[in-house]
């Protein structure tokens, strides 16, 4: 999940349902939440790209779980959130160019880093968009979250020799697995869910163990290992026990990479047995907008070329005006569900 900006090329009139004079003005609908659990679609006038921004007419965008507490509800936000905001898995095609921008045409498809994708345009600065290949052209491409699979891979350093626990098999957690897999690793996947293990052997996991008996859990793994433990564990979920399983698997000198999004407070670790088997914490989070991108070229060159397929793990569809109906799907996360989309 990226941080939320503030617009940026947007027009005032934005702010108001009503505009005084609206019959020269091209118009887009946008998700507006309210308030926990209600969002209304809001008809404003189209957005204007700033001089080194591009407007892109959006084909889609991802669902991030990291937008669930925003239907939930938080004490820290505020409602109503900005129009299209907080979704940051869009792309389409861009429908035209700021003043100052060079490399980009009408027509061509793209993956943005953008941030408010709940919608049918969205602005994002020209260095934050990537060129979809004719071999993408039908193919949805929520680039953020793809981006996020390539960049945690990379900071798990992991290698043919590794063996490897994913703690949590969602849409990261099935990508993850298949790009552990590609190196030769071997590759347990650990979930609550069945359906999920079942994903997670198909891309490419060795082992499948369901996460339901913390300690058996443990025993497995080290019947799995011969009591080495794993070399890398890679933690997936974003809660207290995965975490702590995670730690458990993890080997004296191995990896234990937090890829979890823990956006619902403080974590309690077991500093003795971190210090005691001497391992290295990454946390696979970045910050830095420009290693999005990079993440979102590697995605690109992945699934143009074969080596990494997604689609599987797009399980659901919405229009926009459903996205509420996407939000309660992801609060059950029934058999099947991995990652839904909204198509605009």
């Amino acid at each position: 999940m990226i941080g939320v900006r503030k617009k940026s090329g947007r027009s005032a009139a934005d702010k108001d349902d009503t505009v005084a004079d609206t019959s020269l003005i091209a118009m887009m609908k946008a998700a507006e939440f309210q308030s926990p659990g209600s969002i209304r679609f809001k008809t404003m006038p189209k957005i204007a790209p700033g001089p080194n921004e591009l407007l892109v007419r959006l084909e889609g965008c991802g669902v991030c779980g990291s937008n669930f507490p925003v239907w939930e509800g938080r004490p820290w936000f505020r409602y109503p959130f900005e129009p299209g905001a907080p979704g940051h898995e869009g792309w389409g095609r861009v429908e035209c160019t700021g003043e100052a921008v060079e490399g980009f045409h009408e027509g061509e498809r793209v993956a943005i880093l953008s941030y408010h994708a709940y919608a049918e345009y969205d602005v994002a600065p020209a260095d934050m968009a990537v060129k979809l290949p004719e071999a993408l052209d039908t193919v949805p491409f929520p680039g953020e979250p793809l981006a996020c699979a390539c960049n945690a891979f990379t900071r798990s350093a992991i290698t043919a020799n590794d063996t490897v626990a994913i703690v949590g098999i969602g849409f990261l957690g099935a990508l993850l697995t298949a790009l552990a897999s590609r190196t030769g690793a071997r590759v347990i996947a650990i979930s609550r869910r069945e359906f999920a293990l079942d994903t997670a052997l198909r891309f490419g996991a060795s082992e499948a163990i369901v996460m339901d008996d913390h300690w058996e859990i443990i025993n497995k793994v080290k019947r799995m290992t011969g009591d080495r433990l794993c070399d890398v564990v890679i933690e997936a979920v974003g809660l207290q026990w995965p975490l702590d399983i995670a730690s458990e698997l993890t080997k004296e000198r191995g990896r234990l990479v937090v890829a979890g999004y823990h956006q619902d407070g403080p974590r309690s670790i077991n500093m003795q047995q971190w210090n005691w088997r001497g391992i290295d914490v990454i946390n696979a989070h970045e910050r830095d907008p420009r290693t999005y991108v990079e993440g979102m070229k590697t995605a690109v060159e992945l699934v143009a070329s074969g080596s990494l397929d997604p689609a599987p793990l797009f399980t659901h569809t919405f229009a926009l005006e459903d996205l509420p109906d996407a939000f309660e799907l992801m609060s059950k996360r029934p058999d099947g569900f991995m990652k839904a989309l909204v198509k605009i």
